[in-house]
């Protein structure tokens, strides 16, 4: 399989050597300030570039017919518009905000204590996450998955905010700390005990496996997907 890194970063590098050992190509590396390229020397495309050109990067893949797997948070106030052009273009598209397999399965542990949380109105649920200092936006998109599903799932909570704690409002607060990969840690506290989840990434090689996985996934597939999907679950 021949594979496109859109973003030559940290984990751009970390998804080139498992790729590699797992015996694909990767016959571009594009960096941010990157234009001049063919993406259609590619049979997938893998993208972990920045926020403010993710989302062109997705519709250039999309545009010309190679399939695209964006690990990018921080530009899903264009993820609509991806949306829309997949499915115009009959393109095939996968968003995470992690592509770890470990995190895959806590998004589901938290979607189900939300619900066995959802009639225990005396517990107010908190969270916390802790990333390198290179990580340019916050709260994290898994943070930020993790919040959207606990008020999905929970009826007692309406909006998360980060750093602030207010009725209905989930807060999640963010640090940044040199050489943390990811960290999320939800809390239910109430006056008499506190449960808690939590998720700790030991290096980048997760999230990298997570994303190789889905891009052998979607060759020869037509639609707009997610980890769920590739992992069977939930």
């Amino acid at each position: 399989m021949n594979i496109a890194l859109l973003g030559y970063g940290k984990m751009g590098k970390t998804i080139e050597k498992i790729a590699i050992n797992r015996g694909h190509t990767i016959v571009l590396k594009i960096d941010k300030d990157d234009t001049n390229y063919d993406i259609k020397k590619a049979d997938v495309a893998i993208d972990f570039s920045i926020p403010n050109v993710a989302f062109n990067n997705i519709s250039n893949c999309i545009k010309n017919g190679i399939p695209v797997i964006s690990g990018t948070t921080g530009w899903l106030e264009n993820y609509d518009n991806a949306v829309a052009l997949c499915k115009e273009k009959k393109g095939a598209f996968i968003y995470a905000s992690n592509y770890s397999l470990g995190v895959n399965i806590f998004f589901e542990l938290n979607k189900t204590l939300a619900r066995m949380m959802s009639t225990l109105k005396q517990y107010h649920v908190s969270m916390e996450e802790i990333h390198h200092t290179q990580k340019l936006d916050a709260p994290s998109g898994t943070a930020i998955s993790l919040a959207n599903d606990i008020i999905a799932n929970n009826g007692n909570f309406n909006n998360w905010k980060l750093d602030e704690s207010e009725n209905f409002t989930i807060p999640i607060i963010a640090k940044r700390i040199e050489d943390v990969p990811g960290t999320h840690t939800i809390n239910y506290e109430s006056e008499v005990d506190t449960i808690t989840i939590e998720h700790v990434a030991h290096n980048r090689q997760g999230f990298a496996l997570g994303a190789v996985i889905a891009a052998e996934w979607i060759i020869g597939k037509t639609g707009v997907f997610n980890m769920n999907d590739v992992l069977n679950i939930g």
